[in-house]
């Protein structure tokens, strides 16, 4: 159901409800019952927290819903993803948002707190990973380069270590914090587990990820794909080959799984009792789905296939 659909079903219902009320009946104004309230009734709060990728998502959804519904208060926070799993796994958040999938031991936090929930995808990204806007020598790199270059090996790191030819200069590293997905994500793709460079330079926030590599000449960083095309008049994106030849981040790269190994899905986590025992969160959740292709192509990111929403929408009711 899109916006303007809600927004008239929402006027249809008003409407029904000031003839019932003239009439004597239905629910006394104000009522909150989780089984009986209507969409136009809804009010309440929804807390999200979570992954700083999935947060321009969640923030454009949050803001159109609170047009849609001005009585319920969508907050959303950018603890990084394992920081929202966290909070989420102790009760004090409705939705987590997350770059990676759940890993067990946060499974295991959340039942410790009886805790139950269902993992939705909301679209796909790209890990981008981009230069200065003055480097003119890096036209594309292998993921054996990424490798060497991010991997700790107790040595000063330079351009020139990489590939010949390349500036006698070292390199200067920004990266997502230990507590982001995107940072987990790259660890286990491109590291393999192995330690980052120590002289990296780390932060949840990727605005400050940007700002550093566009003032350095020799930076290097990465980030979500939505980062990259909101600020790509400032940096150099790079293509990178993984046996395939230099393959850039594109919509059509990503969703078909051309650009690999770093493109990935993004997810929301919800917390199973406050779908039932909260109608704003329900509805909530069904907004999302319902409008994540839109919002994610207008913030920068690749929506999944219709069918992969109507197939989550299937499981929400379910669950209701």
């Amino acid at each position: 159901m899109n916006k303007w659909k809600r927004l008239m079903l929402s006027g249809v219902l008003s409407g029904m409800m000031v003839f019932v009320a003239a009439c004597g009946g239905g629910n006394k104004a104000g009522g909150n019952d989780a089984e009986g309230e209507s969409a136009s009734e809804l009010s309440g709060e929804v807390i999200m927290d979570g992954s700083s990728t999935v947060y321009p998502i969640a923030e454009a959804a949050a803001e159109e819903y609170m047009t849609e519904q001005p009585n319920v208060k969508v907050s959303v926070g950018m603890s990084g993803t394992g920081g929202g799993f966290e909070k989420f796994s102790k009760g004090e958040s409705d939705f987590s948002n997350a770059s990676r999938p759940i890993k067990e031991e946060e499974k295991q936090a959340a039942a410790a707190n009886d805790i139950e929930f269902q993992e939705f995808q909301l679209a796909y990204d790209g890990l981008s990973v981009v230069v200065n806007k003055e480097n003119d020598w890096v036209d594309y790199l292998t993921v054996d380069e990424l490798k060497k270059m991010w991997t700790e090996d107790g040595k000063e790191k330079k351009w020139s270590d990489i590939r010949s030819g390349w500036p006698d200069e070292e390199i200067q590293f920004f990266s997502p914090g230990h507590d982001s997905g995107t940072y987990d994500y790259f660890d286990e793709v491109i590291l393999e587990g192995k330690e980052m460079v120590k002289t990296a330079q780390l932060s949840e926030d990727d605005n400050i990820l940007v700002r550093g590599v566009e003032g350095d000449r020799y930076a290097i960083g990465y980030f979500g794909y939505a980062y990259y095309l909101e600020n790509k008049d400032k940096l150099k994106i790079v293509p990178i080959d993984a046996g395939n030849g230099p393959i850039e981040p594109t919509n059509e790269t990503i969703e078909t799984g051309k650009y690999t190994p770093l493109s990935r899905p993004l997810f929301t986590y919800v917390n199973v009792k406050s779908l039932k025992e909260k109608p704003q969160v329900y509805d909530y959740m069904e907004f999302l789905l319902e409008t994540a292709g839109d919002l994610a192509e207008e913030v920068g990111y690749v929506r999944l296939p219709e069918e992969k929403y109507k197939e989550q929408l299937e499981t929400l009711q379910g669950l209701k």
